[in-house]
């Protein structure tokens, strides 16, 4: 927003430069006004600050929707105060509660329109990839899609046991879905950690996926396993076998590892895990956009290529409930 290629300092032509002091999140203009920056996963930072304009970028990624409260409570100098908010149009609660608000103005954008400022390459490869897609339809097209019929999970089981802090685990486990290629086309390396309480109930705690190669989904998953305060972590090896355990091992020689072989398939496995959200026993601490996106889309059918993506973060958190539940 500040220092991007599209950001602040960026696009503001050198007479209405403002100075940006990183170490006091705040950016000062020639003409006296003053902006500060906050991060969404710290709320309590906009408890008491007042303001008349603000911009919140990626809304529907923000974790804690305490964030937007907070703010909304600051809003409340000048004669009218107004907000901007700029995302891609996750169906979190908050963004289909914006969109059905009738003072809120809608724009949309797709990725098409904004052609001319991204590199050939990315029509070339990534359009042709996910256009046409439900993923495509929601990053591309700018497109707010509901839940999708025949779904396991729906936004509002969800939403409906969402919590923001979990109480004491009794146990706590770091699950992987490794992929056995990397690089911008291969699929997600999953990587989710979740705990259990003394009352049997479920916790996701983190949701650290992504493409990695093997070292470094091998060194983020031990820092979770660290950070946490794990017990073990469990790998579905049925792809990489040996080799999980292995880099696993590279990284820290006495990590507590479990391989797991998966003698079912995708769905059947995700089933049961379905179940538990849907009598409220599973609670995600904060907000996991993109694997409750892949949670929201992932049907007894679920096509692949259609889809535009492999669930691997499905994959890893029910991997972690196979052991945590």
């Amino acid at each position: 927003m500040v220092e991007g290629e599209s950001g602040i300092l960026a696009i503001s032509p050198d007479p209405e430069r403002p100075l940006y002091e990183p170490s006091k999140r705040r950016l000062t203009w020639p003409n006296g006004a003053v902006a500060t920056t906050y991060s969404a996963d710290e709320p309590e930072r906009l408890r008491g600050p007042q303001h008349d304009a603000a911009w919140c970028d990626e809304l529907g990624a923000w974790r804690y929707a305490e964030a937007w409260d907070m703010l909304m409570l600051g809003m409340r100098l000048g004669a009218d105060p107004r907000t901007v908010v700029t995302t891609t149009p996750r169906p979190a609660k908050l963004i289909r509660d914006l969109v059905r608000d009738p003072i809120c103005v809608v724009t949309r954008g797709s990725s098409y329109e904004n052609r001319g400022n991204l590199a050939p390459a990315f029509f070339d490869q990534i359009i042709r990839k996910y256009e046409g897609t439900r993923l495509g339809r929601q990053e591309l097209d700018a497109e707010l899609l509901e839940d999708t019929p025949g779904a396991l999970w729906s936004h509002g089981s969800i939403e409906a046991s969402r919590l923001r802090s979990a109480p004491q685990m009794t146990r706590v486990v770091v699950a992987i879905d490794p992929a056995v290629t990397s690089g911008e086309e291969a699929d997600e390396t999953g990587i989710v950690v979740a705990g259990k309480d003394q009352n049997g109930h479920g916790y996701v705690l983190a949701d650290i996926s992504g493409r990695y190669p093997p070292t470094e989904w091998a060194r983020l998953a031990i820092t979770a396993y660290a950070t946490h305060r794990a017990d073990r972590i469990v790998a579905e090896v049925n792809n990489g076998g040996d080799m999980v355990g292995a880099t696993l091992r590279m990284v820290d020689p006495n990590v507590a590892f479990t391989a797991v072989r998966a003698s079912r398939g995708k769905v059947v496995r995700a089933e049961p895990v379905a179940a538990l959200y849907q009598q409220g026993r599973v609670h995600h601490i904060g907000t996991f956009p993109q694997l409750e996106d892949q949670m929201t889309n992932f049907t007894s059918d679920i096509d692949r290529a259609a889809a535009g993506y492999s669930p691997d973060r499905v994959d890893a958190l029910v991997g972690v409930h196979r052991i945590v539940g």
